[in-house]
């Protein structure tokens, strides 16, 4: 399914690119797909095998007023292709498409107790500096780090946390063979 998803989501992209309107179909599918994941009766209606394909499209031009003309037809032919269950990967991916073209990184620090703003900053700008991207930073605090930091930049984790460094070391010790028991030397008589 995830195929279905990238084949929709970079169609409806490269559409919104040719029309500049990347933004703004960015966050029409946003609100549409934010509506669908918190009313239960919308993805009944939309993702139901029962209903015609006409019955969705009614219910569309109902539901929606004011909607940019690309992303309505996009969402008619999410309908009429009975791929409307797909609206949540493709809203992510297009995400990723949308970051990706603005040269935005998503960087989280999360660390065990709140760090001084300047300090994220400077991670950010470091991390921004390194990678030529405008960076989306973020800041977490989770005790269950114990101390140390972890850093997501986009889909690369790095673990500097003490946890993470004793869950290794638990690993090493364990792995570790048992020491070779002790051969007595023989003594005379039992030679």
């Amino acid at each position: 399914m995830e195929q279905v998803a990238e084949v929709y989501a970079r169609a409806l992209f490269e559409v919104a690119s040719e029309r500049g309107l990347l933004d703004v179909v960015r966050e029409q599918l946003v609100q549409f797909a934010d509506a669908l994941s918190t009313n239960h009766n919308l993805q009944t209606f939309f993702f139901s095998p029962y209903l015609s394909t006409e019955e969705k499209k009614d219910g569309l031009s109902r539901l929606i007023e004011g909607a940019e003309e690309t992303f309505m037809s996009f969402l008619e032919t999410l309908v009429e292709r009975h791929r409307m269950p797909e609206i949540f990967h493709i809203r992510g991916r297009y995400e990723e498409l949308w970051d990706a073209e603005m040269k935005l990184l998503p960087v989280q620090v999360t660390s065990a107790v709140e760090l001084d703003e300047a300090v994220v900053r400077d991670i950010g700008a470091r991390i921004g500096a390194q990678t030529g991207n405008k960076i989306e930073l973020t800041s977490v605090v989770d005790p269950d780090i114990l101390g140390g930091i972890v850093l997501r930049v986009g889909d690369f984790i790095l673990d500097a946390s003490i946890s993470n460094r004793l869950s290794q070391l638990r690993k090493q010790v364990g792995r570790a063979r048992p020491p070779s028991p002790v051969k007595e030397p023989l003594n005379a008589d039992q030679a």
